[in-house]
């Protein structure tokens, strides 16, 4: 923690850091394992015969059959993906603490949608169900700035005063330390659809992923281009 808050960016007039100085949208997402039921007739190795897996907000990523920048584009997201991914965890609890009593998670396969152009303030917080871990999440399509990070439980009160929004690292890549939190901020300004998910296999195979799904602008250059005329069909 120490070595990384150490990292700055040149921010000169030449390479200046154009951080979001204001924000049009905030999320908080809180990042670790946890459980689901065993399928039946198996033998699971998580805690009381249940299957491990892996959230973002208490949802498990199911990879659907159909890729979803090519759901987006044709408007056949129906069966593919819904667009209710949660700003914030569905309920709060003390996540560097004891775990809550349930620590089951929900799959589907959801995504968070963002109108072109959008200033977005993304708090990641680890969580302690099951065990504390650092997660490094990587963001497709963006690279993004790390304004701040700590240990223990993010305060919405405290913890913003003190962010760097003058010379912070710009990264695509960042790890959620564990036991506390990191936030980062970037400019949705690449239509499409991008995920963002853990740099640990075996975590984003568990579903430790999501989806933002960036809306077109108004302006030619700001539109998502059709697939090309031999893009396979299988």
């Amino acid at each position: 923690m120490k070595f990384s808050q150490k990292i700055r960016s040149l921010a000169t007039s030449k390479f200046p850091a154009n951080i979001p100085q204001t924000v049009d949208r905030h999320f908080f997402f809180t990042v670790g394992i946890g459980v689901i039921p065993c399928s039946r007739n198996q033998t699971c190795q998580g805690p009381n015969n249940t299957r491990l897996a892996a959230a973002i907000n208490n949802v498990s990523f199911v990879q659907p059959n159909t890729a979803l920048l090519q759901a987006h584009f044709f408007n056949q997201s129906q069966g593919v993906y819904t667009n209710d991914f949660p700003a914030n965890p569905p309920f709060k609890f003390n996540y560097t603490g004891t775990p809550p009593n349930n620590t089951n998670v929900k799959t589907g396969t959801k995504v968070a949608v963002l109108a072109f152009n959008t200033t977005v303030e993304l708090v990641m917080q680890d969580t302690s169900i099951v065990s504390a871990e650092s997660h490094p999440l990587h963001l497709h399509g963006f690279n993004f700035f790390v304004v701040g990070q700590g240990f223990g439980n993010f305060d919405r009160n405290k913890d913003p005063p003190k962010f760097n929004l003058v010379d912070p690292a710009e990264r695509n890549t960042i790890g959620v330390p564990s036991g506390g939190w990191v936030a980062i901020r970037f400019r949705a300004d690449n239509p499409g659809v991008w995920f963002m998910h853990c740099h640990l296999e075996v975590h984003t195979s568990w579903g430790l992923k999501m989806a933002w799904l960036v809306m077109d602008g108004k302006r030619r250059n700001q539109k998502l281009p059709p697939p090309p005329s031999d893009l396979p069909k299988c």
